[in-house]
Protein backbone atom coordinates (compact mmCIF):
# COMPACT_ATOMS: atom_id res chain seq x y z
CA UNK A 1 0.00 0.00 0.00
CA UNK A 2 1.27 3.45 -0.89
CA UNK A 3 2.13 5.80 1.92
CA UNK A 4 1.18 9.49 1.92
CA UNK A 5 4.85 10.37 1.44
CA UNK A 6 5.04 8.25 -1.73
CA UNK A 7 1.88 9.76 -3.18
CA UNK A 8 2.97 13.34 -2.45
CA UNK A 9 6.46 12.81 -3.86
CA UNK A 10 5.10 11.11 -6.98
CA UNK A 11 2.68 13.99 -7.59
CA UNK A 12 5.42 16.54 -6.97
CA UNK A 13 7.72 14.77 -9.44
CA UNK A 14 4.96 14.72 -12.04
CA UNK A 15 4.31 18.44 -11.62
CA UNK A 16 8.02 19.20 -11.88
CA UNK A 17 8.28 17.17 -15.10
CA UNK A 18 5.31 18.94 -16.66
CA UNK A 19 6.72 22.35 -15.74
CA UNK A 20 9.94 21.52 -17.58
CA UNK A 21 7.96 20.54 -20.68
CA UNK A 22 5.85 23.70 -20.81
CA UNK A 23 8.83 25.92 -21.65
CA UNK A 24 9.43 24.09 -24.91
CA UNK A 25 5.77 23.94 -25.86
CA UNK A 26 5.21 27.63 -25.14
CA UNK A 27 8.27 28.78 -27.06
CA UNK A 28 7.24 26.75 -30.12
CA UNK A 29 3.54 27.62 -30.17
CA UNK A 30 2.68 29.82 -33.17
CA UNK A 31 -1.00 30.16 -32.39
CA UNK A 32 -1.56 32.96 -29.82
CA UNK A 33 -4.58 31.21 -28.31
CA UNK A 34 -2.70 27.95 -27.89
CA UNK A 35 0.29 29.79 -26.46
CA UNK A 36 -1.90 31.55 -23.88
CA UNK A 37 -3.63 28.29 -22.97
CA UNK A 38 -0.25 26.66 -22.36
CA UNK A 39 0.86 29.62 -20.25
CA UNK A 40 -2.32 29.34 -18.18
CA UNK A 41 -1.79 25.59 -17.71
CA UNK A 42 1.83 26.18 -16.69
CA UNK A 43 0.79 28.86 -14.21
CA UNK A 44 -1.74 26.49 -12.67
CA UNK A 45 0.86 23.74 -12.36
CA UNK A 46 3.33 26.20 -10.80
CA UNK A 47 0.72 27.10 -8.19
CA UNK A 48 -0.05 23.43 -7.50
CA UNK A 49 3.67 22.62 -7.32
CA UNK A 50 4.22 25.31 -4.69
CA UNK A 51 1.24 24.04 -2.66
CA UNK A 52 2.38 20.41 -2.80
CA UNK A 53 5.99 21.43 -2.09
CA UNK A 54 4.88 23.35 1.01
CA UNK A 55 2.76 20.41 2.17
CA UNK A 56 5.64 17.98 1.63
CA UNK A 57 8.14 20.09 3.55
CA UNK A 58 5.70 20.75 6.42
CA UNK A 59 5.03 17.03 6.84
CA UNK A 60 8.69 15.99 6.52
CA UNK A 61 8.11 14.20 3.20
CA UNK A 62 10.69 16.38 1.44
CA UNK A 63 13.80 17.98 2.81
CA UNK A 64 14.94 20.89 0.63
CA UNK A 65 18.64 21.45 0.04
CA UNK A 66 20.53 23.78 2.32
CA UNK A 67 19.61 27.44 1.83
CA UNK A 68 22.13 29.47 -0.15
CA UNK A 69 24.02 32.16 1.70
CA UNK A 70 23.65 35.80 0.67
CA UNK A 71 27.22 35.66 -0.69
CA UNK A 72 26.37 32.66 -2.89
CA UNK A 73 23.25 34.41 -4.18
CA UNK A 74 25.22 37.56 -5.02
CA UNK A 75 27.89 35.49 -6.79
CA UNK A 76 25.31 33.78 -9.01
CA UNK A 77 23.61 37.12 -9.73
CA UNK A 78 26.96 38.63 -10.73
CA UNK A 79 27.78 35.70 -12.99
CA UNK A 80 24.39 35.84 -14.68
CA UNK A 81 24.61 39.62 -15.13
CA UNK A 82 28.08 39.33 -16.66
CA UNK A 83 26.77 36.85 -19.23
CA UNK A 84 24.17 39.25 -20.62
Amino acid sequence: MLQDKDIVNDYLNGLNASLKSYAGYISEANNPGLRQTLINLRNGDESRQRTVYSYATQHGFYKPPQTATQQEIQQVQSELSAGQ
